[in-house]
C-alpha cells in the first residue's frame, strides 16, 4: 500500500472480522509460543486490547520481550501483524472492556486477583484474501487444478506508524 492513511483504513476495515488472535511470543529460551486470545477491542491506530491473566506465559514472556506476531484467520481471509506488546494495569480499561464471556476464566469480575490488559501496538502486518469467501476458495482451487493456473486473490503487505 501506498500510504499510511490507506493502510490504516484497509487494517480497520479488517480487524472487525476477526474475533481471535493467536499471539506468538518469545520465551526466555528463545522458543516461539503461541497464545489464542479473545480480540476485546481495535482502536484505530492499530492498537489491540486483550484480557489475560497476571500470570499466563504471555505476560511473562511480553514482559521481557515486547515484540509479537499475531495471527488472524476467517472465512477466507487471513491477517498476520507484527507489533509491540505491553502488559497494562488498568481498572478503568479493563471494567470497559469486561464482558460476560470473560467471566469463565475470571468469575470475579474485573476486579478478579490475577486479571490484567494486554495490549499490542501493530507496526506491520500483510493480508491475504479470496473473494467470496469459503465456497468461493473452493471453487478457486478446484478450477485451479482443472485449469492449472493459480486460484487469484487479494495480497498486501503494509507498514503502520510506530
Amino acid at each position: 500500500m501506498s500510504d499510511t492513511v490507506s493502510e490504516l483504513d484497509k487494517l480497520n476495515e479488517l480487524l472487525p472480522k476477526f474475533r481471535f488472535a493467536m499471539v506468538t511470543t518469545r520465551a526466555e529460551e528463545g522458543d516461539l509460543h503461541a497464545h489464542p486470545l479473545t480480540v476485546q477491542e481495535t482502536e484505530s491506530d492499530g492498537d489491540l486490547w486483550f484480557i489475560v491473566g497476571t500470570h499466563a506465559s504471555a505476560v511473562e514472556h511480553v514482559r521481557r520481550d515486547p515484540k509479537v506476531g499475531l495471527s488472524f484467520s476467517s472465512d477466507g481471509l487471513w491477517l498476520s501483524l507484527a507489533g509491540e506488546a505491553e502488559v497494562i494495569d488498568d481498572l478503568a480499561k479493563l471494567k470497559e472492556l469486561w464482558s460476560t464471556t470473560v467471566e469463565a476464566w475470571f468469575p470475579d469480575g474485573p476486579e478478579s486477583p490475577g486479571v490484567t490488559l494486554l495490549k499490542v501496538s501493530a507496526l506491520s502486518g500483510e493480508y491475504w484474501g479470496s473473494a467470496g469467501g469459503r465456497i468461493a476458495t473452493a471453487v478457486a482451487l478446484v478450477t485451479s487444478k482443472i485449469t492449472g493456473e493459480r486460484p487469484r486473490g487479494e495480497n498486501e503487505k503494509f507498514d503502520l506508524p510506530g
